[in-house]
């Protein structure tokens, strides 16, 4: 009997260190890289770029491309992914100001003319990203009808301290925005389609809008003084994240990846020091340009897509 239990001990044993080993040798050892998944997939170019001018990187220096008047950084988002990934054929047609129907259309700038931007797709594109919505949206202008209505409420006063929400909620402009999202959705549908029509075998990626605000107003009282009421500080930043939202479905419906820029930047919008945010303030600071992003926040959203293609890899 003890002979036996010691035979089964030692095949216990013997089995046990078997597998160990085995698990060992298949898991890669320090200094060694991982083997591929055989589902994965390189990130290859050629690269095509379209956007507005969170894409494009307005006033940020080397401003570079034509035509001039598009406002093209060499390093913008689409660039440093370019850099980072050594993709082959990397094409940036994104342009300030650009709205969906200049993805398709010519666009007249203060000094010379984009083509169609999707006129850059073709057969063999492998990689799309696309940053566009905010002005169709009319999300700046929302900030603009915001330090109006702060103005009217400091000259004649009103019923509320938060006058740009009851401006857009129960006056004048009640359900403007929504419209405007919601037209600004079908159209950007469109586009995603004709991207897919153009270049079939691309990874396309739409590319979310940063953190321009706080959600605490009390952070960004000094940064915007008397502009925009406190109270209306929040509606604001609920506005961008209504974008944000429906950029999100629109790119799962169109079977593209979301990028999602607003995580990231939460802590580096335009009411931190210099040096901490990503999206400059109102009065610009070295002749940046206002409520946009700079160097970093194109550094930033430039992490976000590498993440996110790194996902899919």
């Amino acid at each position: 009997m003890r002979r036996r239990l010691l035979a089964a001990t030692a095949a216990v044993l013997i089995g046990t260190a078997a597998c160990s080993a085995a698990e060992t040798s298949s898991k890669p050892g320090p200094g060694t890289a991982a083997s591929p998944s055989p589902s994965a997939t390189p990130i290859t170019g050629p690269y095509v770029a379209v956007g507005d001018s969170y894409t494009s990187g307005l006033k940020i220096p080397p401003q570079n491309g034509s035509p001039l008047g598009c406002g093209r950084s060499g390093v913008n988002y689409p660039s440093l992914v370019a850099r980072q990934l050594g993709l082959q054929g990397f094409t940036d047609v994104s342009c300030s100001g650009a709205r969906t129907g200049d993805l398709t259309s010519a666009q007249r700038t203060d000094n010379g003319v984009n083509p169609p931007q999707l006129d850059a797709l073709g057969p063999a594109t492998r990689l799309v990203t696309v940053g566009i919505g905010g002005n169709d949206a009319g999300f700046l202008d929302v900030l603009g009808r915001c330090a109006l209505e702060n103005v009217r409420y400091n000259l004649i006063g009103g019923n509320s301290d938060a006058p740009c929400r009851s401006y857009y909620t129960t006056g004048a402009g009640r359900g403007e925005v929504q419209r405007k999202v919601q037209d600004t959705g079908e159209r950007l549908t469109t586009a995603l389609g004709e991207v897919k029509r153009r270049s079939p075998q691309a990874r396309i990626l739409l590319i979310g809008y940063p953190a321009l605000l706080p959600q605490d107003p009390a952070r960004c009282a000094k940064t915007l003084g008397d502009g925009i009421a406190a109270a209306d500080i929040g509606f604001v930043a609920e506005q961008e994240q209504q974008l944000n939202a429906m950029l999100r479905q629109r790119a799962e419906a169109a079977g593209a990846t979301f990028v999602d820029t607003y995580a990231s930047s939460t802590g580096h919008d335009m009411c931190e020091a210099e040096g901490t945010r990503w999206i400059e303030p109102l009065s610009g600071t070295g002749g940046l340009a206002p409520m946009h992003p700079n160097a970093q926040g194109q550094q930033g959203m430039a992490e976000a897509v590498l993440t996110s293609l790194r996902q899919r890899h």
